[in-house]
């Protein structure tokens, strides 16, 4: 069955109409015949695109009870069996309640794409997985609910929904995007224009970079190679002087003068008579570029101009930067040079920047490798000399005879000429040539091909010797010089290799692209089979044309043992290229290696832990958990026992104790529960606008005389917090009981709280001996206990838990010493509107912030006051 197509609308932020844009596409294909239904569409409340679902068929919605309360998610199971064309899916990003088909929206999506439904979706600029950190930057809101870049690059069309910050406020303004009492809070946080107008550049520019993917395809394979403008790319051309840092800074400030400008430098390694450059310099160059936005390209060419603009039209440059040549005037003699060269040919398509710099006309500073293997022209030089140049002497000395003696010497000097420039074969024909005219025209008798005096053979003899001798000589110094260049360049491209490896680099389709970039060819792909029977599978693959799919389709495969082999398409590679392309096949199958060991690390790494904790366990159930069974079991069978009268008071006083018992066993197993969901990461906050004021007291129900022994400090003007409450309650709850179990008993905690610019800090201050800088950390830690804290008060999992839990609701929780001594807990959390998660309602356009990630994932028992936390340090009040 064919795969359904995914059409993406994408929005800078809610509230622009997405939505909106989707229902009018679906109105449009019905009216076409189309069969669409609606999956699940948010209409948020706004009567405008509640409107727009009049007309479509709704698919039922899945109803799911989750603490309490009841959500709706998308019915996958339903469309499944209706089986539309085009099913309309919103909120791609969003996080399903637990208990669903799958854990993300974007999950069921890709179902319904599996069995060939098409279906037209939305998300936010905001909610993609790698602009997560930029957003949070710009915003300071941490998005919880994202989806990979690489599925929503995978859609067949993405469309952007695009509106001028200014535009977008007016319509939040007049309530069209949230309810009037949450407006004036979300325009003076989130949709501030400073915000909008930079989320509306990320977007532009996603867009953008999705489009250049496309136009790049596009030439590929329509094999255009002129030049189109669509954007500007800036190509440096880089010798390995020192004047490429130069160059580089002034591309990049190019490159910053029009928006999504980029800068690719290219340093072009010569196996013909190319100037050494030094690897430390490369290396320093390289790293600029990089830290100013660009890329740095390692190229192999013959014609260092002709591969230079290659590499531009291939990647599709506007412009490049060369610049001014380091050759002193007088060896201009030797040709024009590469930067007037490559302006010459660069056409109309490609402006050619020559800069000035400090090295200019100073000389290379390096010796150059002349004599490399001699090129096309040099060898029809070579025969013209060899072969024409005698003809012409024999004239001219037709009218002058200078002796038999100076005639062979300028003779035997055209065969040594001939030999410079064309090497063997131009040699050997102007010394066949030469010895003829000689025998011909100036040995006697003249015009007859005889010799009559001996000596004039012995003297015709040698000059064919010497001509031969001087001829191999300068070809084999070409070879040997040809190889020493060759052997130069592949020294650089095995350096880049061991850099690789010094520099930590393991990303396998990185290594395949500078694989396929260095050879120039059209993509790169490492393959691998499990046995000799069992079909090819590709590890790793790079660009672009038909896809490689076992090492007989490709135009040049180098295995690399029984099982594995690197398959290049393009062109056919000469074989001196095979033993470089088998060095980077060894490093491509030894990164697959080291990923793989790596994830085998990890699962080992997380086994590790995992018997730890299941250690620990043991160890606190050992002990922390049969102390208060055997007093309860105890206390039980002295309540049974018909030996002893018990009086009302002793009566009484064990049933306290059975109670006191029970309720540390609910204590100790409630932190067990707790710790071991935020192990597995099943803990995902239902995030809504709370008063501390609300939470903060209830969570001190588990600790003895708390009018007594905690003392309230929570201003009724303090903002909002954006949090879960039970979650809250059961931090502040571990935090408060761990503090007062050592605090002294005329000290009384203070718990007070305070607003901080977009945050509200919860502070729990102590007065004991405190915990030292070292072992701050320490105390968050999992069955950790500081010091030498008493077993049996509990298993060492409170602050771990109160931790988890202000993490999973975006917040922080830090140790800090109190003045005076003692220890305060700093629990940091955001301010309602200012988090991914402020709003109430599952909605993303209910709130004054980005879309909530506000569905649950692991139950939680709200309100339940937590009893001993267990001596996490030894003493912390």
């Amino acid at each position: 069955m064919a795969r359904g197509k995914l059409r993406i609308y994408l929005g800078a932020a809610p509230g622009v109409g997405k939505t909106y844009a989707m229902l009018s596409e679906a109105h449009r294909r019905v009216e076409r015949g189309t069969d669409c239904v609606a999956a699940f569409v948010e209409h948020h409340g706004r009567r405008r695109t509640e409107v727009m679902l009049h007309g479509l068929e709704e698919i039922p919605r899945r109803e799911l009870e989750y603490r309490g309360a009841v959500f709706t998610e998308m019915d996958v199971d339903t469309v499944l069996a209706r089986a539309p064309k085009v099913a309309l899916v919103d909120e791609l990003a969003h996080t399903n309640v637990p208990g669903s088909r799958n854990a993300k929206r974007w999950q069921d999506v890709e179902e319904l794409l599996a069995v060939g439904v098409d279906v037209i979706s939305t998300v936010n600029i905001q909610h993609l997985e790698s602009l997560g950190d930029v957003v949070e930057f710009i915003t300071g809101v941490r998005q919880q609910e994202t989806v990979p870049d690489e599925f929503v690059r995978r859609a067949d069309e993405i469309e952007l929904v695009d509106m001028s910050p200014q535009a977008l406020r007016r319509r939040m303004a007049h309530g069209n995007v949230y309810q009037p009492d949450k407006v004036d809070a979300a325009l003076s946080n989130y949709f501030r224009p400073g915000n909008l107008t930079a989320l509306r550049e990320l977007a532009l520019l996603w867009v953008a970079d999705r489009v250049d993917e496309y136009l790049q395809q596009y030439r590929s394979e329509h094999r255009v190679s002129a030049i189109w403008g669509s954007r500007e790319r800036i190509v440096v051309g880089l010798t390995g002087g020192p004047e490429g840092r130069t160059l580089i800074r002034r591309a990049a400030r190019l490159a910053e003068k029009g928006a999504g400008g980029e800068v690719l430098a290219v340093y072009i390694a010569r196996s013909d008579g190319l100037t050494s450059a030094s690897p430390k310099e490369l290396a320093v160059q390289r790293t600029l570029a990089e830290d100013l936005g660009g890329t740095f390209h390692h190229v192999i060419g013959d014609d260092i101009p002709a591969a230079l603009l290659d590499f531009a039209r291939g990647v599709n440059a506007t412009q490049i930067v060369l610049g001014s040549s380091r050759r002193k005037a007088w060896q201009y003699v030797f040709g024009p040079g590469v930067g007037a060269t490559v302006a010459r040919e660069s056409g109309a398509d490609l402006d050619v920047h020559i800069v000035t710099h400090e090295e200019a006309a100073k000389g290379r500073g390096l010796p150059v490798a002349r004599g490399a293997r001699l090129g096309r022209a040099r060898i029809m030089w070579g025969w013209l000399v060899g072969v024409a140049g005698p003809a012409l002497l024999a004239l001219l000395l037709s009218t002058v005879h200078l002796g038999l003696a100076n005639d062979m010497l300028l003779f035997l000097a055209l065969t040594v000429a001939a030999a410079l420039l064309g090497g063997l074969l131009p040699a050997l024909a102007s010394a066949a040539v030469g010895s003829l005219l000689l025998n011909y025209f100036y040995t006697p008798p003249l015009h007859r091909w005889t010799i009559a005096d001996p000596k004039n053979i012995v003297a015709i003899v040698i000059f064919v010797g010497v001509g031969i001798s001087v001829a191999s000589v300068v070809d084999l110094a070409a070879r040997r010089t040809h190889q020493a260049a060759r052997l130069r360049a592949e020294s650089e491209i095995l350096s880049y290799l061991a850099g690789n490896v010094l520099r930590g680099e393991t990303s396998l389709e990185a290594l395949l692209e500078r694989v396929r970039e260095t050879f120039g060819m059209e993509s790169a792909a490492l393959l691998e089979r499990a046995d000799d029977r069992s079909p090819w599978t590709r590890a790793g693959h790079v660009g672009f044309g038909r896809p490689v799919e076992r090492p007989d389709d490709a135009d040049v495969e180098v295995p690399v043992g029984d099982r594995t082999a690197l398959a290049l398409t393009g062109r056919v590679l000469p074989a001196e290229d095979r033993r470089v392309l088998a060095a980077f096949a060894a490093q491509a199958v030894v990164v697959l290696d080291r990923r793989r060991l790596q994830e085998e690390a990890d699962q080992s790494r997380a086994l590790a832990e995992g018997n730890r904790i299941r250690t620990a366990l043991l160890a606190a159930v050992s002990h922390d958990l049969r102390t208060p069974l055997a007093g309860i079991k105890a206390a039980v069978s002295s309540l049974r026992s018909d030996d002893v009268a018990w009086s009302e008071e002793d009566r009484a006083a064990l049933l306290e104790g059975i109670e006191d018992g029970a309720d540390r066993l609910d204590h100790l197993v409630g932190n067990l529960l707790d710790m071991s969901r935020l192990q597995t990461g099943t803990v995902t906050p239902i995030i809504r606008e709370t008063d501390l004021d609300e939470v903060v007291p209830m969570a001190l129900g588990g600790v003895p005389d708390p009018q007594a022994s905690v003392e309230l400090d929570i201003p009724e003007t303090l903002p909002m917090v954006a949090v879960d409450a039970g979650l809250l309650e059961r931090s502040v709850a571990n935090l408060v009981e761990n503090a007062v179990k050592y605090s002294p008993g005329d000290a009384p905690v203070l718990v007070s709280a305070s607003a901080l610019s977009d945050r509200v800090e919860v502070r729990v201050v102590d007065r004991g001996p405190g915990v030292p800088d070292e072992a701050k950390e320490r105390i968050f830690a999992p069955f950790q206990r500081y010091g030498d804290a008493p077993r049996g008060a509990g298993v060492g999992l409170g602050l771990a838990v109160a931790r988890g839990f202000a993490e999973a609701m975006g917040g922080t929780l830090e140790a800090e010493d109190t003045p005076g001594g003692g220890l305060t807990m700093v629990l940091t959390l955001r301010a309602a509107g200012r988090g991914p998660g402020a709003p109430p309602g599952p909605d993303a356009g209910s709130h004054p912030g980005p879309d909530p990630a506000s569905q649950p994932v692991g139950p939680v028992r709200p309100g339940r006051p937590v009893g001993p936390v267990g001596p996490e340090r030894q003493a912390s009040c």
